[in-house]
């Protein structure tokens, strides 16, 4: 009966990531989104008088 040991230190991630970069990356994406929502709603405003 051979047991299987999994060892944290020994697993090699597949797909490295950057953590730093993902949430500055989240954050940039989300701050756009809500300019592009701002700007639309400015835009309406002023056409809708």
């Amino acid at each position: 009966m051979s047991e299987q040991v999994n060892r944290a230190e020994l697993h090699v991630n597949e797909e490295p990531r950057n953590d730093f970069i993902d949430t500055a990356v989240g954050f940039g994406v989300f701050f756009g989104v809500l300019m592009l929502i701002f700007i639309a709603a400015v835009v309406i405003k002023l056409f809708a008088g």
